[in-house]
């Protein structure tokens, strides 16, 4: 879980003072790359992780083994809690209680902003369409709009052309990879794609905003009616109730276990096409059986003779 490893890593270096990626990587189990990542992180976040090249060289906290972690700034702190904020649906209950003495270690001065920045981000992992990685250049300005409860003006470039408006930003969803912001205009509620953005002044004016306990149900709202105006497909299968948690990061909120005993689980799926609904559980290969329909039964198998034709061919 990302969250555990970016507490983890840091109270590793508040102990030790200075680690490399790979005794990161040996004391969290996992992938020198993903410590380097984990590390890389929180450096570009603005927490105070810093490279040390050479012999002898690694990742230290500014201020060597007995940095304090409630010495971080305004900012720090933001930045952290964004970075845990948007791995929430990940979130032990593990982590969450590190972050809880976390937020009690903070200065009450910007305590509730750090709070609120771990609220700032919805993660929803159901695509829409293909699977994307997007990091808009506005993203860090929005975000600290939102924790700030500022007003942004917008340069958008719709289908309509550029236009500009003030909104208040109420929250960023990352959406299969793909930036959402869900503001309030005087029209109302609006969603916008963040790589559509053009440019972003952030204002002093404090922005209007719902009680946080609602934007997770406004963004649910949001999705009904974006997928109430496209096709959607549902398919039927069988799979090892292990797998369950599995299907669960595939398909989200559009993941349905009819039944279940100790051997199988059957699930109901769905996606907009029957090819999507083929891509997301060809990976599984013959864990997960499809029973209907036949599109998609059909697409697995053009997906699998694609797959033998490109690597099974007897090719060189």
């Amino acid at each position: 879980m990302r969250a555990d490893r970016l507490i983890a890593t840091l109270l590793l270096m508040q102990a030790r003072g200075r680690v490399t990626a790979a005794e990161v990587a040996h004391e969290l189990e996992v992938s020198v790359a993903t410590a380097r990542r984990d590390l890389e992180a929180l450096s570009t976040a603005g927490i105070p992780v810093y490279p040390q090249p050479g012999r002898g060289g690694g990742w230290s906290l500014v201020g060597g083994s007995r940095t304090d972690l409630t010495g971080l700034s305004a900012t720090e702190a933001q930045a952290l809690f964004l970075l845990i904020g948007t791995s929430r649906t990940d979130r032990s209950a593990e982590a969450t209680s590190a972050l809880r003495k976390l937020v009690r270690a903070l200065p009450a001065t910007f305590r509730a902003d750090a709070e609120a920045a771990g609220r700032a981000v919805i993660v929803d992992r159901e695509t829409w369409g293909a699977a994307h990685r997007d990091d808009p250049t506005w993203l860090v300005n929005l975000q600290r709009a939102v924790v700030r409860h500022r007003q942004v003006e917008l340069t958008y470039a719709g289908r309509d052309g550029e236009s500009r408006r003030v909104v208040d930003p109420w929250a960023l969803v990352d959406k299969g990879g793909r930036w959402y912001l869900i503001a309030g205009t005087p029209a109302g509620r609006r969603t916008f794609r963040v790589d559509r953005i053009v440019a972003v002044t952030v204002e002093e004016t404090p922005a209007a905003r719902p009680a946080e306990d609602d934007l997770e149900g406004i963004w649910d709202s949001v999705v009904e009616d974006v997928e109430s105006h496209r096709g959607r497909v549902t398919a039927t299968a069988v799979t090892p109730p292990s797998l369950l948690p599995v299907l669960g990061r595939l398909f989200g909120r559009h993941l349905e276990v009819l039944q279940e005993d100790d051997a199988r689980a059957e699930v109901r799926v769905a996606s907009h096409t029957a090819r999507s609904v083929a891509e997301h559980l060809a990976g599984l290969g013959a864990a997960v059986e499809v029973i209907e329909p036949p599109e998609v039964r059909q697409e697995l198998v053009a997906l699998a003779a694609e797959i033998s034709d490109l690597y099974g061919g007897g090719g060189s």
